[in-house]
Formats: C-alpha cells, structure tokens, sequence
C-alpha cells in the first residue's frame, strides 16, 4: 500500500518566541507539499504556543513525556497533560537521552540490526494501534555530526526493520507502518534518501530550524 510521506522537525532545546515565530514564517511561506503529513517537536515550555499559531498543515509534538498520567515525577511531562493542550504527537525514546540523561538500551557499534530489533522488540507488545505509529531509524553516529548513512545503507535497515513486523507483528502492520529515516538529513541528501522503497519520510534535527526543512518537506515533489 501507499504509505503517507512523514516529515518530523526535532527542535531539541533550541528557540525562543521570536525564533519560533520565524520558523512560522517559512512554514506559512512554503509551499509544502500537501502530499506530506508535516511535524515539528517543540520544547515543552513553548508547545501550546507554538500550536496556537502553526500552519494548519503542520502538527506540533512535544519532544518526551513519562509514561503515567500523573505522580510525583519532577521536571516530567506526560501523556494526558500533552493531550490536554491539543497535541497529537510525542516522540520517544530519542538516542540523545539514553546518551545524555542515562536512558537504557544504548546502540552497539556494528550490531544495527540486533539493538534495533531489540528496541523495536521493547515496544512492539505494547503498541495498540500502529496506525498512531511512525519509527524513526537514527544510526547514532548520525545525530548532529553532519555523517549520513547513504541511501543505500538506510534502505537496508528500513527494509530489515520492515521484514521485523512482518515476522513478529502482522502483514498488515508491516506494509501499513511508516519508517522515516534521521541523522543529518539535510536539503542536500534528502532527494535520495527519499527515493528509497522502504524510507517513507524523515526525522530532521538542526536543518528543521532553518527554510531548509521546507526543501526536506517537498523532497518527493
């Protein structure tokens, strides 16, 4: 089946209001390809007022949340209280905070495809409704460094990943769920990358701050 092309900006912990409000701008200023499903993950203290003044074609996401409704958890945010200001996505697991805050499962050199498996694995019977999913793949030695996997490599582990759900999850599941690729994807690379089978869109970093990601966004126009 058509799988819907899925562009996720990761501000991290980068911007401020008037940062944010000319990101808005180039968002506004597009086009994007409306054939895309466009998202951007805002730090948490500016997500309600991002959302407010987004383009309608674009969600917001918050970056984390903690996985129950409430308790004595500081610093943390969780699913209802991002839910109770309209947003839609969160995205977890983020290879910066198993490295930098300690999270568990940290990828091992020259095992791709057991730590992803695993990852995937950790999650898999968890999961309620793979239609709210999209998987990013991120090799490590990716994020932020301007290093990218080549097309190639990508859709190898895309498509590895893909044979995964098909053998443990379901066909359907398999054919249905969205794989995007990240790690310093760029208005440079995007075009290839996109070209790839099994690559059904990105999870862009430090390119997503800037009128570039509208490149990456229209990267199959």
């Amino acid at each position: 089946m058509s799988r819907k092309f899925w562009v996720g900006g990761n501000w991290k912990m980068n911007g401020d209001k008037k940062t944010i409000d000319e990101i808005i701008k180039f968002l506004n200023a597009g086009p994007l390809d409306p054939a895309v499903e466009v998202v951007v993950g805002v730090p948490a203290i500016y997500l309600e007022y991002t959302k407010n003044i987004l383009p309608p074609n674009v969600s917001a996401s918050a970056q984390n949340c903690y996985k129950v409704p409430k308790g004595a958890f500081t610093g943390e945010i969780s699913p209802p209280m991002i839910s109770d200001i309209g947003v839609k996505w969160v995205i977890l697991g983020h290879s910066e905070r198993r490295h930098i805050f300690g999270e568990n499962d940290d990828r091992e050199g020259g095992k791709t495809e057991e730590v992803v498996f695993r990852q995937t694995k950790a999650v898999a019977d968890k999961v309620k409704d793979w239609s709210k999913v999209v998987i990013a793949y991120e090799p490590v030695w990716a994020i932020g460094t301007g290093k990218t996997a080549t097309p190639q490599q990508a859709q190898e582990v895309h498509k590895k990943l893909r044979e995964w759900l098909s053998k443990n999850v379901s066909d359907k599941v398999a054919s249905e769920t969205r794989i995007v690729y990240g790690g310093s994807v760029t208005g440079a690379n995007c075009v290839e990358l996109s070209k790839e089978p099994d690559i059904d869109g990105f999870l862009v970093g430090g390119a997503s701050l800037k009128p570039e990601f509208v490149q990456i966004v229209n990267a199959r126009k």
